[in-house]
Parts: structure tokens; sequence; C-alpha cells
């Protein structure tokens, strides 16, 4: 059985993986302009909405938890508006955290909220398609010790790694990019990440970073 939990666990992260890359490339043939750099908040808004609907399915296929007992119409649908409710506060409080970490409070609103959003969408939508708007069993699980199953245990991992990986990802924004070599870093940067994600050549114009 926990051969089995592994294979589906493996599938599950190889299905997120591949709504990403979906949400990456898919838009570029109906959206004119499409491209990550130069538009990050609509690539941002369908990459999220892409993972959720793809955990949402796959949830709903796999059923790694057990069923409530409850089955009624009323009790499904106060379930899904409790589940909304957690995802909007997950969005705000992350918000509110990105605030206090520096980001602006009035300028760039939009791009915080949605760098809110898509941190929500890897850690609380998982939550809450595999233990429901319950706030014991996400304490019980984030708990010392309080994982009982690989697909628990595997939401502890993807979690605290989205966490931690939005904070590196932020960690080089206070630096000082007048500096001559690091305005130098990040123009190669933006370049060959601009030349890898739209698939096209650029000219890299000389950059003397010793004047």
């Amino acid at each position: 059985m926990k051969d089995t939990d592994i294979k589906t666990l493996l599938y599950a992260h190889l299905v997120c993986i591949f709504s990403v890359i979906l949400s990456t490339c898919v838009p570029s043939l109906f959206l004119e302009n499409f491209s990550v750099l130069e538009t990050h908040l609509t690539w941002l808004a369908i990459c999220s909405s892409s993972v959720t609907v793809f955990n949402l399915v796959l949830y709903f296929v796999v059923k790694p938890s057990t069923p409530s007992k409850r089955s009624s119409l009323s009790h499904k649908v106060a379930r899904f508006l409790k589940c909304c409710i957690y995802f909007l506060v997950s969005c705000l409080g992350y918000h509110v955290i990105f605030v206090l970490y520096g980001a602006p409070l009035i300028e760039l609103v939009l791009e915080t909220f949605l760098f809110a959003v898509i941190l929500s969408t890897f850690t609380t939508v998982p939550c809450l398609c595999l233990l429901g708007p319950n706030i014991r069993a996400w304490l019980r699980v984030f708990s010392r010790n309080g994982a009982t199953s690989i697909w628990e245990n595997s939401l502890q991992i993807t979690t605290l790694s989205s966490i931690l990986g939005s904070w590196l990802g932020a960690f080089p924004i206070p630096l000082d990019w007048d500096r001559p070599w690091q305005v130098g870093v990040a123009h190669l940067l933006h370049t060959w990440g601009d030349l890898w994600l739209r698939g096209r050549p650029c000219h890299l114009p000389p950059l003397d970073i010793l004047e």
C-alpha cells in the first residue's frame, strides 16, 4: 500500500509541475504578446487558476483522505464556502506579511496580492484538498511528528518548501542594484532569462561593468 501511495504521490507532483508548464506555454497561443516577464500579472493569475484546478481534479480522483460521513448537499456547499473563506484569509494574511517585510503598502498592490495568491495556491489549496477546513487537523499535521500518512508528510514538505522558496526568491531584492557588478549580473540574468522564456534570439549589448 505504501508503494502505491508513493507512486500516486509522485504522479500528483508531476501533474502539478505539468500544470505550471501549461500555464506558461498555452496562453501564448491565445493571448497576443504574452510573456512571463512582460505580462507577469496575467501569468500569475493563470498559473494560480491552473494549479488550483489540477489539484482539485487530482484529489477528487485519487481521494487520499477519508471522505466525510456527512454527504448532504448543504454540508458540501457549506464546506466549499469555508474553503473559499480559508483561501481568501490565507491570501490576505500573506499579503499583510509581505507588506510587513517591506513590500509597498500602496504601490504595486496588485503585484503583491497576486504573489500572495500564488503562494496560497501552493500552500493552502493542498491543505484544503487533503484536510478540508479543519483547523485542528492542520495544527496536528504541522506539529512535530503529527503527520500520520505519506500524503501528510508531503503536505508538510511542499508547504514549508514553498514558503522558504518565496523568501529565497525575494531575498536579493534589498540589495543595492546600482552597484556596477550587480547591474551587470541583473542585465545578464534578465537578457538570458528573456531569451529562454521567449524562445527567440535577442541581442546582448556590451556592458562595461568597470565604468
